[in-house]
Parts: structure tokens; sequence; C-alpha cells
């Protein structure tokens, strides 16, 4: 309450807005010190895998395939922009003031849009090799070529930066005369719009557009994908086989389900519960980065025995 009387003394339009506040979760004192050991758990599991990850597939040169080669720049994504989120949330579990500045919110809404727009194109990217790899296995290395691989990854980044470009401008070039107080623990698109006197139906039609642009065709990539595979394994005359594809192709599912449910919740529907807001955005904040690394890597057969091998080269120098 403190902090909501901080902002909201203080009325001023985006060309005198130097921070804001960041009010984070509506919690009781004593469980902030719970909150900020869970935020601090996961983030540490976070840089743990992914970090991980990216140096087993940098290194090792039985990786060096389309699956490694997206499941590392997967790894580089989820790293930056938990990285982006996350260390600021901590901090200002602690911090009286809670604020960020201007240009760190600039920062933070951009880096972060780049990043999980990234992260979509990068899963139906991922989704698409799957399918090559299962439905046509001896067209796998001619169609999945390293030009196709690379054109592909920066083709995930290209969209990332021409659908948060223009929704950053757009988004701080309003008059903040409401509050500067931000009811997230983060700088997003719709905290930010509930501060602003300005006519906000443009950007709405804009953030809606981009929303369904990324959510729907790439959604579309990876349930198509996935139907391909699921009808390929049931023809697999092993049981064994099939279980082992299915499991494999659910916990995929369940993470993409995870992050795009969160998504069109928060960006697909009325904005009418910022605490329920809160929680989903955690979902591919954290949850999804922490998850990835589990799901798409270190389940895999590949990674298990580059990570034993590793493991036996220690205890033997030791």
């Amino acid at each position: 309450q403190q902090v909501s009387a901080m902002g909201d003394r203080e009325t001023c339009n985006h060309s005198e807005v130097t921070d804001f506040i960041l009010v984070g979760f509506r919690v009781r004192p004593e469980l902030h010190i719970l909150i900020f050991l869970l935020f601090l758990l996961v983030y540490a599991m976070i840089l743990l895998g992914n970090i991980g990850m990216i140096v087993i597939i940098i290194f090792d040169p039985r990786l060096n395939t389309p699956m490694y080669f997206f499941l590392g720049n997967l790894s580089f994504v989820d790293l930056f922009y938990s990285s982006v989120i996350a260390p600021k949330a901590m901090i200002n579990f602690w911090s009286e003031s809670k604020s960020i500045s201007y240009a760190g919110c600039v920062t933070q809404f951009f880096l972060f849009a780049l990043f999980i727009v990234t992260e979509g194109f990068l899963l139906a990217a991922m989704a698409y090799d799957r399918f090559i790899a299962i439905c046509n296995p001896l067209l796998y290395t001619v169609q999945m070529s390293t030009r196709l691989c690379v054109q592909m990854v920066a083709g995930s980044y290209f969209c990332g930066c021409i659908t948060s470009v223009p929704q950053t401008i757009m988004t701080f070039t309003l008059s903040f005369c409401a509050s500067r107080t931000i009811d997230h623990f983060y700088c997003d698109i719709r905290p930010l719009q509930r501060l602003s006197c300005s006519d906000l139906f443009t950007l709405k039609m804009v953030s809606f557009t981009f929303s369904g642009l990324i959510v729907f065709p790439t959604i579309i990539v990876i349930i198509v994908s996935y139907l391909y595979i699921v009808s390929t394994v049931l023809k697999i005359p092993s049981t064994k086989g099939r279980q082992k594809a299915f499991s494999t192709c659910s916990s995929h599912l369940g993470v993409v389900s995870v992050l795009y449910g969160a998504v069109f919740f928060m960006y697909l529907t009325p904005d009418t519960y910022p605490e329920l807001s809160k929680v989903a955005s955690l979902c591919y904040t954290l949850l999804t980065p922490m998850l990835n690394p589990l799901i798409y890597s270190l389940r895999n057969k590949d990674v298990k025995e580059v990570l034993h091998k590793l493991l036996e080269k220690k205890s033997t120098i030791l």
C-alpha cells in the first residue's frame, strides 16, 4: 500500500517519468522471503540447466546435429529472457523503493518481448525438425541442411525483432499520467497500459494482431507436426518403441501447452485479473525456462551419455 501511494502521489506524463515502481506480489511481508527463495531456487536451476546444455552442445562433436543446434538456441533464449526478469524481481523483494529506471523498464520490456517471441518460433522450428526426422528419416540430412537450420533460427530472431521494436516504441510513447506504479513484478504491456491516459485503441489492436500472428501460426505448425508424428509412431510395430516415442512427444507438448496457455491467457483474453496474470506469467518467465532443459535435453539418450562420460572423466581426474 505504501508503494502504491508513493506512485499515485506522482502524476506525470511520459516525458517527466524517470522511473517506475514494480509492486510485485501483493502478499504479507513475511511471505516475501519465501517467494524470494523460490525465485532463487528456480533461477539457479535455469542457469545450471541452460548453461550446462549450451556448453555440452558446443563442445561435444556428437551433438553437432540440427536438433541440438535448435536446442542450444532454445537454451540461450531461455537463459536470457529469464535473466531479464528474475534478478530484478529478486532485488525488489528486499528493496524499499522497488523502483526501476525508465531506461531499465524500456530495456526489460524490449528484451523480454524479443526473446519470448523468438522462443515461440524456435519451438515451431523444433517441431518441424522432429517431424522430418520421424516421418521422413531418409531425407532428414538433405532437408534439414545447415543452411536451412541457420535460416530458421535467424528468422526466429528476426520475427522477435520486428514485433518487439514497434510494440516497445508505441508503448513508451504513451503518456503515463495516471501513476508510475506498475502492478506487476516486471515491465509488461498490460500493466503499463493501465497507467496511461492516452488513447490505447491503436496499441491494443497492434498488440492483439501481433499476438495472433505469433501464437496461431506457430501453434498450428507444432500441432500439425505432432499429429503427423503420432500417426507415424502408431505404425511402429514395437510396443516399447511406441511408448518411448509417445513419452517424448507428450513431454514436449506438455511444455508447449504451459507456455502457450499462459501466453494466451495473458495477451488474448480480457485484462480483468491482475493477480492471476502475475501467476500465469510465472509459467513463461520462470517455469518454462526451467523445464525446457529437463524435458528436451536431459531426458535425451545422447545428452545422458555425454554427461555420464564427463562425470567419469571428472571422477578419474579426482
